[in-house]
């Protein structure tokens, strides 16, 4: 099977899509409040979408995440997982969501063998939820991790986003539902991706190492060297079925091992999440002269453009002006 592999001799076989910008949640570090989307003729039609799909997994690609936005709102997005579930050439399918559809798309998803889930969950505490997502409903997401666990999904893993004097203190509550409910959970350092007013990100910045240092006040750490194709650093937790996972973007960056890009609903192939380096795939899709061949030879020739790695600087301004909903997850 062809590989793609860029000019540091990474292998790429990992792909992202966010298949919408749009999101019932306005999480403080993701997105403005008053947020304008995209007009639906801007962005990959599911059709489009499902094409570029089949042919990266033709290029090698073994593992597909969808993200969003919230994916799970995107009218659609059932039947287009379930004809990603069965591309021939594709060993996992795996779902980022913010939970709040899980209680009627549980099943549904698994039924599309959509293999793992991802969901977000930064506090456990109802009053600070609303805040953070400015209109979530924790127990509807608690309800659907519930619906989830019960329907048998792999390794269920809780993604938490911590910010310092937002939710720092609540690590280890967060570690200990993930135990008592047999869940993984990553804490993830925040994406400068954006500017969100009334959000200053180095304020609100919180290390992986601080991180590390709450939890190991409180459970006893061990290195664990699992890896599931992305950016986690994992450790157990004893006597537990737990994996704790440091995704830390600043303080420990990740790029030398990146095996992933990632394909906005815009259709631009993003070659790193901290640069703008990029090629525009739904301009190919569309030409009067599209042929999967000339499809196939842009990603190969995407991967001499794709940077060793990131810069990201909290203190600064981010030179990506991109929100994360418009990145994908």
């Amino acid at each position: 099977m062809p590989q793609l592999i860029d000019r540091f001799g990474r292998t790429v076989d990992y792909l992202r899509i966010s298949i919408t910008d749009r999101c019932d949640f306005r999480c403080v570090y993701c997105m403005a409040e008053d947020m304008t989307f995209l007009p639906r003729n801007q962005i990959l039609s599911l059709e489009e979408i499902y094409t570029l799909a089949k042919t990266f997994v033709e290029l090698g690609v073994k593992k597909i995440r969808i993200t969003g936005g919230e994916p799970l709102v995107r009218k659609g997005a059932l039947e287009l997982l379930s004809q990603l579930g069965a591309l021939e050439g594709l060993h996992e399918l795996v779902l980022t969501t913010n939970g709040s559809q899980l209680v009627t798309a549980a099943p549904i998803l698994k039924a599309a063998k959509v293999k793992r889930l991802n969901i977000s969950l930064d506090t456990l505490d109802a009053k600070k939820f609303k805040e953070l997502t400015r209109n979530g409903d924790l127990k509807n997401v608690l309800n659907g991790i519930d619906t989830a666990k019960k329907v048998g999904f792999e390794r269920i893993k809780l993604n938490a986003v911590i910010l310092k004097n937002r939710n720092h203190d609540e690590v280890c509550d967060l570690v200990q539902f993930a135990i008592d409910n047999a869940l993984d959970i990553s804490f993830i350092e925040e994406m400068p991706l954006g500017i969100v007013e009334k959000h200053n990100r180095a304020e609100a910045y919180y290390s992986s190492d601080e991180i590390y240092a709450d939890l190991a006040a409180r459970f006893e750490l061990q290195k664990n060297n699992d890896n599931t194709g992305g950016p986690s650093d994992y450790f157990s937790i004893s006597n537990t079925q737990t994996r704790i996972g440091f995704i830390s973007p600043h303080s420990h960056n990740f790029c030398s091992t990146c095996n992933r890009v990632r394909l906005t609903v815009e259709g631009r192939l993003l070659l790193c999440l901290g640069n703008e380096h990029s090629v525009d795939l739904k301009e190919i899709l569309r030409s009067p002269n599209f042929s999967s061949e000339k499809l196939k030879q842009a990603i190969i020739d995407s991967m001499q453009i794709k940077p060793e790695k990131h810069e990201f600087n909290v203190t600064e301004q981010p030179v990506i002006f991109r929100y994360m909903n418009m990145t994908g997850g």
